[in-house]
Parts: C-alpha cells; structure tokens; sequence
C-alpha cells in the first residue's frame, strides 16, 4: 500500500467515526489511544475519547447541537460552480456532487444566527466531509457574507473551521478568497464587533493563512493540527528537524501563536462568557 493509499484509508476511517449513521450497539477504537470505546458513551462526551481526551471530528449538524441554543442558516442557495471545467483524476463537478450527497451540503461552510446563552452571534461551521473543508469561491462568499450580516446587525461572529486549505480545482480564484476574506474581517475590527476564531481538527493551508488566524481571540481544540505546510515540506525546504507536535494546538498555545485551547466540553461555557465579556451590550 502507498503512502496516499495509506493516508487516504486514515482520512475514510476518520470521517466515518465523525457520523452518527452508525448503529449505537456497536464499539469504536479510539484513533489516539486504541481504547474500545461503546458509541453511545462517546457521542454521550460530545465525541471525546473517555480515556485519553482525543477529540474525535464532528459534524456540521453535532457541532451546533452541542454549543447553540438555536441556529438559523443564511444563504443556503450558494453552490460551487465548475467555471475552470477541471478534471483531475475525476471531473471538478463530480467531486461537488459526491460531497453534496455525502454531507448534504451545498459547499464546506454553513453560516447563520445563532442564540448561545441568551447572547446572538453570527456563525460559520466549517464541513470537513465536503472536500477536506477547502476553501474555494463559495467559503470565501459565505464568509464575507456573514461579516457583511454582522456589520449590519452588531452580533458578535464566531467562526469554527476545519479546512486543508484553498480548493485548488478553482485556481488562482480559492487563493483570492484570503484576501477578500481578510479584507472583510479588517472592515469588522473597525466597527469594533468581536470575531472569535475556533480551530478544529485540522485548520492548515490558506484558511489558516487568512480568516481562521484573525480572530480577536483564536480558540483550539485539544489536539487540533494547525498549520500552513506540512512538517515534512517544511523539514525539506528549511533542513531542519522540527520538535515533535509542533503544529499541535499545545504547542501553538505554549508558543503564542493562539490564546488558549478548550476542551469541548467546556466550549459552550467558555464561548458565553468570553461573548458577555467582548460584547456586552
């Protein structure tokens, strides 16, 4: 088996832990830790590994059972369009297709209102499950879209994202989203309404390189991988060994380039309080 071969039955394994079509009778192996875990007792922990704390990934739909009191989705109707007609080992349209069926999404990021103790924020929650939570036209519109609705009504934005970085079956157009995406976010620090960063498992590539690192306060979660390039690129280009997890949310914390990790189960309590304290009114 290659090395993609390998890397692309981790990631399979990965997303299918991260659904809950599967029967509740059955066991689970934790990916961190090889514990056997019952399901019901791990969805029951917000999908926490009950043994060594490893945060499994999450739906779009968990995250916001979890964390919201209620969640209103804004402009579902955006879609992907194939305007470069890109086919790889497949063409670009199929590729949105299948992530389409699988996720029942129309593109990586679904935006909204939503009410967390008592407090209204607009948020963003990036969808792993549809194409490795790339970044093409469609997030960058959303996103800039969800700052345009903060501008207009006020409410704190929290945006949570998960992303192997820009779409590159759109070119040249997925890396001009971090900068339309960045420039929205200068237009939100002037008016001086909060954008708190939440960076799940993984945030690498372009999104971290423009929107996910510009938050007033940038949360992790434990473990999460966080990065531009990967180690091993980065050991090539700069021949040097680098330190064991450093593109780990611990070590990012320990050297800061983010303000804090939260543990999931703690995320609600903490993102209300941090909301009171940023907006207050």
């Amino acid at each position: 088996m290659s090395i993609i071969d390998w890397f692309n039955k981790k990631e399979k394994e990965k997303e299918q832990s991260s659904r809950l079509n599967i029967p509740g009778e059955l066991w689970v192996k934790c990916f961190n830790c090889g514990e056997i875990l019952f399901l019901k007792e791990l969805t029951s922990n917000n999908k926490v590994c009950t043994k060594c704390n490893y945060h499994f990934r999450i739906t779009v739909e968990e995250r916001i059972s979890m964390l919201f009191d209620s969640f209103t989705e804004t402009h579902p109707e955006i879609s992907p369009v194939d305007f470069l007609g890109f086919t790889d080992t497949e063409p670009y349209q199929t590729r949105i297709q299948k992530a389409k069926k699988k996720t029942g999404h129309n593109d990586a990021i679904i935006v909204g209102t939503a009410k967390i103790a008592e407090k209204q924020l607009n948020v963003g929650i990036m969808d792993f499950a549809f194409m490795g939570g790339s970044m093409g036209s469609v997030v960058g519109e959303k996103v800039v879209l969800l700052i345009e609705d903060a501008l207009q009504n006020r409410f704190p934005v929290i945006i949570f994202s998960s992303s192997g970085g820009a779409r590159m079956q759109e070119g040249l157009t997925s890396l001009m989203q971090m900068a339309k995406t960045s420039g929205a976010l200068y237009k939100l620090s002037e008016a001086k309404i909060p954008f708190i960063s939440v960076l799940c498992d993984p945030t690498t590539g372009g999104t971290t390189a423009s929107f996910a690192m510009l938050g007033d306060i940038n949360i992790a979660e434990p473990g999460a991988l966080i990065g531009f390039a990967g180690q091993r690129v980065i050991e090539q280009t700069i021949r040097q060994k680098l330190p064991k997890g450093f593109q780990r949310a611990e070590f990012l914390q320990d050297h800061g380039m983010i303000d804090c990790v939260i543990h999931r189960n703690d995320l609600k309590q903490k993102l209300a309080l941090l909301v009171s304290i940023l907006s207050p009114s």
